[in-house]
């Protein structure tokens, strides 16, 4: 047999007795006469089948079970009373859970500056963050998993059937063994390291920026020597560090200081690769968190939210 359901107005009244430890001050309180209070705790002790007070014509005294329940019913009504305002925070975006992916790149500089800067301005949301690839992002989507996403691709390649932000372009380095012949220039020239082995992701990952690498190469005559693949900026440039080979990173990965390895510029006759971050969403726009974090999104990437 199910535990009945009991009306909020019978635990308000339970603690206003519990307090005052007197009908009648208890009644003055709740605005109320005293024989319909003395008759409303009846029927809770009948409800729960337990007596809640020991009664005297000169004393009222909590029974072990009302002393448990005081402080239950306590934090109950409290719960109680703030459920109008929480419902208004969250219809507001003021209050909830947002599950936001991210690529690596964006955890080296962005990503940090962001959340501390939001977190400043919506002090209730609970921000859920997951670090994941592009194609992993596509998937958690699809099954619902985030809400939003910030992604790498080339510029003007977001990934088709979402809504997108663009929040950061930057153009691509290379990073090298420190032990490398080309480590000591400056600046490189693009003929000059073309037919270097190249450490680099798996197209799945960023294809509109794989194919502008690879289509780099090839209009320069070359085809690209991929040494090695891995899934993760840090990992690429730790193979780096190995001597396994060269890469194209973004620049805001410079800031990855991995000892043995070296970032230089290239230059060169025909126009470089850029990327791009953006911030994707699916539509329709259903959350007010998100659409919080989208107009905060779009402050910071014109410069107008502080960070």
């Amino acid at each position: 047999m199910s535990d009945p359901f009991i009306e909020l107005r019978l635990w308000r009244q339970f603690t206003a007795v519990a307090e005052e430890l007197h009908f009648g001050r208890a009644a003055q309180r709740l605005h109320m006469t005293q024989p319909p209070l003395t008759q409303a705790i009846a029927q809770l002790e009948k409800l729960l089948g337990v007596r809640l007070f020991d009664r005297t014509k000169r004393s009222v005294q909590l029974t072990a079970a009302g002393a448990a329940l005081l402080p239950e019913a306590r934090e109950l009504l409290s719960r109680a009373q703030a459920l109008p305002g929480q419902a208004r925070a969250a219809a507001a975006g003021e209050l909830g859970r947002l599950r936001l992916a991210f690529v690596s790149t964006v955890g080296f500089d962005l990503l940090p500056q962001w959340v501390r800067a939001f977190r400043a301005r919506h002090p209730r949301m609970e921000l859920d963050l997951r670090e994941a690839t592009g194609d992993q992002q596509l998937q958690m989507f699809e099954r619902g998993e985030i809400d939003a996403g910030f992604m790498l691709h080339s510029p003007g390649f977001a990934p088709a059937g979402l809504a997108h932000l663009p929040i950061a372009r930057e153009p691509l380095v290379l990073a090298l063994p420190a032990h490398h012949a080309l480590a000591g220039a400056a600046a490189l020239a693009l003929d000059r390291v073309l037919a270097e082995p190249l450490v680099i992701f798996p197209r799945r990952i960023v294809p509109s920026l794989y194919d502008a690498i690879f289509a780099l190469y090839h209009a320069a005559g070359h085809s690209p020597r991929v040494a090695q693949e891995a899934i993760q900026m840090q990992t690429i440039v730790n193979l780096v560090s190995a001597g396994l080979g060269v890469a194209w990173v973004p620049a805001s990965v410079m800031q990855f200081q991995r000892p043995g390895v070296v970032y230089r510029s290239v230059a060169g006759r025909r126009k470089l690769p850029a990327c791009e971050t953006s911030l994707a969403w699916p539509l329709p726009l259903r959350s007010p968190s998100l659409g919080n974090f989208i107009a905060f999104a779009r402050q910071a990437a014109a410069g107008a939210a502080p960070v």
